[in-house]
């Protein structure tokens, strides 16, 4: 085991965590803070990228578990697993921007893979990443995810998930097998 995993531990977040994980989350892709790390979204989106009910929403939810990595007792990354049949979708990924780039977010992704394939039985991790997050993907590309030209629209008008700052956001679909 490498020495980023070494010092983690992960648990199911609970309700007490609510406040932190949306400062993480917020603080990882909107505001001049995302900036210290790569997997900002300040250029393409203004507002806010999570709230409280929304974080609320995966922790209660009960076909999906939000999972946190600590380090030193302090909250440092989160991602959310949901349970789909077969499949298992990951959202809410975030990690610390100023731990980004060694290796953190490898070993969260890592786990939330094991997770869904040993918990659920899940045969594939799907995701959608705003597609013009040509870097981003290209991470989980490497990382074993495809790219399948399933495009959602971005919702538009709707500030709970931020303001854009063009008019070409769309979501494409990403999907890895997990056997």
């Amino acid at each position: 085991m490498d020495a980023i995993a070494t010092d983690l531990s992960f648990r199911d977040a609970t309700e007490d965590d609510v406040d932190t994980l949306v400062a993480l989350i917020e603080s990882a892709y909107r505001g001049e803070s995302s900036r210290a790390g790569w997997t900002t979204e300040a250029d393409i989106l203004r507002g806010q990228r999570t709230d409280p009910e929304g974080v609320l929403d995966v922790i209660r939810a009960p076909a999906a578990r939000l999972i946190t990595a600590e380090r030193d007792g302090r909250i440092v990354a989160c991602c959310q697993l949901e349970h789909r049949g077969d499949h298992a979708y990951f959202g809410m990924f975030a990690v610390d921007p100023t731990a980004q780039g060694g290796g953190l977010g490898r070993t969260v992704l890592a786990e939330a893979e094991r997770r869904a394939r040993e918990g659920w039985g899940a045969t594939e991790m799907h995701m959608t990443v705003i597609s013009v997050r040509d870097d981003l993907i290209a991470w989980y590309e490497r990382r074993g995810y495809r790219r399948t030209g399933r495009m959602t629209p971005f919702p538009y008008g709707d500030e709970r998930f931020g303001i854009p700052q063009r008019d070409d956001l769309r979501f494409e679909l990403l999907v890895k097998p997990l056997v």
